[in-house]
């Protein structure tokens, strides 16, 4: 969901023309959705996984040591993000996108480094270190942090990202009268999202 949600972010502040506040603050919205989850991602791999993974799997600690770094480069550009946002929300003017496609060239590079590393290895060895316990609270951390009102976004963002548009995703992780709640609403939500999203009038 990262991956794409970021990669396409250029091409969606592209498409707002010179001046329209109105379509900038609805692509402002959903880059601050995605940044509010990274940052919430981040924060727990942060506060719950680096310490555990020495801890249980010393052999790991360069990896762990790197993923660190990773992060903090990416504060870095998540954090110019956030700051370039509001003003080009109030304007849509295109000296104002410019800040924003800078932090977002710098979330780009850096997510394509960090997340082939953290899928190669880090996600191995927590499949073998962590409780099925500690592995849900990764997941309720996440979902904390999406604004009231923003799940189905979040939620269709997910299953957008999936190769098979998120059949087999759903049947994994969502109960039955959740799949159903989507289907009859939550989808037609996040499709109006993306219409708007495109400029689709």
């Amino acid at each position: 969901m990262f991956r794409a949600g970021f990669e396409e972010g250029p091409a969606l502040v592209e498409g707002v023309r010179d001046g329209d506040a109105n379509h900038a603050g609805i692509v402002a919205d959903h880059l601050t959705l995605l940044s509010l989850g990274l940052h919430a991602h981040h924060e727990g791999e942060d506060t719950h996984l680096w310490s555990t993974l020495e801890q249980r799997a010393p052999s790991c600690a360069a990896h762990v040591s790197r993923m660190k770094a990773q992060h903090a480069e990416m504060l870095v550009y998540l954090d110019a993000l956030d700051e370039a946002l509001p003003a080009w929300r109030s304007s849509g003017s295109p000296a104002d996108a410019a800040f924003v496609h800078g932090a977002l060239d710098g979330i780009n590079a850096a997510l394509d480094v960090h997340l082939g590393d953290e899928v190669a290895n880090i996600v191995p060895v927590m499949e073998t270190t962590l409780t099925q316990k500690e592995v849900d609270w990764f997941g309720e951390h996440g979902r904390k942090a999406t604004p009231k009102g923003a799940m189905f976004l979040q939620l269709g963002a997910i299953l957008a990202a999936q190769p098979d548009g998120g059949v087999e995703w759903q049947k994994k992780h969502l109960p039955a009268p959740v799949r159903t709640i989507w289907k009859l609403v939550g989808k037609r939500k996040y499709e109006a999202n993306r219409a708007a999203l495109e400029g689709v009038r």
